[in-house]
């Protein structure tokens, strides 16, 4: 009897353990349900909505109010700016642009970590919130700045080559004047500056990540390279490198996230969409969608093509250092 009791007994108390634990496996995923719904409708809906009007042709704001159909083009958008040499060209200015940044935001950024890693907590924290200043500067107002440094009249590289002696600004450059030189109309000098700002603006969110990494390290691992004769650039590749490499991993990426999609210090500093030879993807699209005659269908596709590259550099890159981790 006491047998027949307890089995039926034993079975319901495993049903409810059961039930409790499935309770518990969806626990989390309730949680994230209103965070995820955020992302669809602030992400994955406009998103949506973009890849949707690349497939359509859209030169009206009638059309995008609702007041007109949508003629589908099907893949023509794409094969049209495909075709298209200077999509090509612009392609490559993206391309070396974004390179060129993310190298020099993570070099700098990464010394400028192991400096404050350095000093004392004081100089620390003060060196630390004056570098942060670049970062919490919005971008528009510290172009705004950048722009009025190079100024061609009253800007302060202008006075500081107008201050350089005659015969030495002339052995060094071919000219004694500088007053009405335009820094922005050479694509090269334009390149040069963009790049300045954008590295001045993200390079303190790289220090500050690499320093709390660095905060991470054990520092008897460093002393015992020093015991066995290690220098401090050994240490450093040997040592800090490799134990800093998922971070390295997260801080390559968003840069390049970022630097692909540069459109607000280029907007400020070329004074609008008018200089084509300068132009990057983020602002061709701008251009294509917006100038007139506005061609919205075009400009959604070169967004929906800006994404796919970074969807798919970031999946490379993120896949290198998930292998590289798993050989560790």
């Amino acid at each position: 009897m006491t047998a027949l009791t307890e089995g039926p007994q034993a079975g319901v108390a495993q049903q409810t353990l059961a039930r409790r634990r499935r309770r518990a496996d969806r626990l989390p995923y309730l949680l994230l349900l209103p965070c995820l719904v955020t992302i669809g409708v602030l992400l994955l809906w406009p998103l949506g909505q973009v890849v949707v009007m690349s497939f359509h042709r859209l030169d009206n704001v009638r059309q995008l109010r609702g007041d007109r159909e949508w003629p589908w083009v099907g893949l023509d958008n794409y094969a049209q700016i495909l075709g298209d040499p200077f999509f090509w060209t612009v392609l490559r200015n993206t391309v070396l642009f974004a390179v060129a940044n993310v190298a020099l935001t993570m070099i700098l950024g990464t010394l400028v970590g192991l400096l404050l890693d350095r000093l004392g907590r004081r100089m620390a924290a003060f060196v630390a919130s004056c570098v942060m200043l670049a970062w919490a500067t919005p971008a528009l107002t510290g172009t705004i700045v950048w722009k009025w440094i190079f100024d061609d009249t009253s800007g302060l590289v202008t006075w500081a080559f107008n201050a350089l002696p005659d015969g030495l600004s002339v052995a060094l450059f071919g000219r004694s004047d500088w007053t009405g030189y335009g820094w922005f109309n050479s694509p090269l000098l334009f390149f040069a500056i963009l790049t300045l700002v954008v590295v001045w603006h993200s390079f303190p969110f790289v220090a500050v990540s690499v320093l709390a990494g660095l905060k991470s390290v054990p520092s008897e691992l460093h002393e015992a390279a020093r015991v066995d004769g290690a220098g401090p650039w050994r240490v450093f590749w040997r040592v800090t490198v490799p134990l800093l490499r998922p971070v390295f991993g997260i801080l390559v990426v968003l840069s390049t996230i970022w630097d692909f999609k540069v459109f607000t210090q280029y907007y400020a500093l070329a004074g609008g969409t008018q200089d084509r030879p300068t132009f990057m993807l983020s602002v061709y699209a701008y251009a294509e969608a917006f100038s007139p005659p506005p061609k919205y269908g075009l400009g959604a596709a070169i967004a929906v093509v800006l994404t796919l590259i970074l969807l798919v550099v970031t999946g490379m890159y993120v896949r290198l250092v998930l292998r590289q981790e798993g050989e560790a």
